[in-house]
């Protein structure tokens, strides 16, 4: 078990619920993970955080959304993470971030929760191609396409939690 899982196992739960709230905004989710402590290895807590998400209701899923900045914008549950997952989008130049933003909004107007997507190492014309086709979507699909990007977020976040 490496030294930064071992710190988390040794959480007290408010604690360990606390530090996984910055990976995923879903308290549900932050307490069922942290309940289940402890982790052998950091694969066990991906396969929990997993089932544990894949488990929940759609109310729960929603409030993790809601955790999160616009792309393009800062702020959220954990406005560093999203920083730096976002920094290639915001390398873009004024109009792709402008179109992005009203992207952003037509998508909101349309599903009601932010447009997510994981990120990380993707360019804003990229991000605003995805959106564009995902706008599409009943809401019932780009409920669960959400679901899966929120996943993937997770993921990236718990593997920079148990590297500080």
């Amino acid at each position: 078990m490496s030294e930064d899982l071992a710190w988390f196992n040794g959480l007290p739960r408010d604690e360990a619920e606390r530090c996984l709230r910055e990976c995923c905004g879903s308290r549900s989710w932050a307490a069922a993970v942290a309940a289940r402590r402890p982790y052998a290895d950091f694969a066990a807590l991906v396969r929990t955080s997993d089932d544990v998400w894949g488990g929940l209701a759609p109310a729960d899923w929603l409030e993790a959304f809601a955790a999160h900045p616009r792309l393009g914008d800062s702020g959220g549950h954990s406005p560093d993470a999203s920083k730096k997952e976002q920094s290639q989008v915001m390398q873009a130049g004024g109009d792709t971030l402008a179109d992005l933003a009203a992207e952003n909004r037509r998508y909101e107007a349309r599903f009601g929760h932010v447009f997510l997507i994981s990120a990380a190492g993707r360019t804003a014309e990229d991000v605003l191609a995805t959106l564009r086709l995902r706008i599409d979507n009943d809401a019932a699909t780009e409920l669960y396409v959400a679901a899966e990007e929120q996943r993937k977020i997770t993921r990236l976040r718990l593997a920079s939690m148990l590297s500080r």
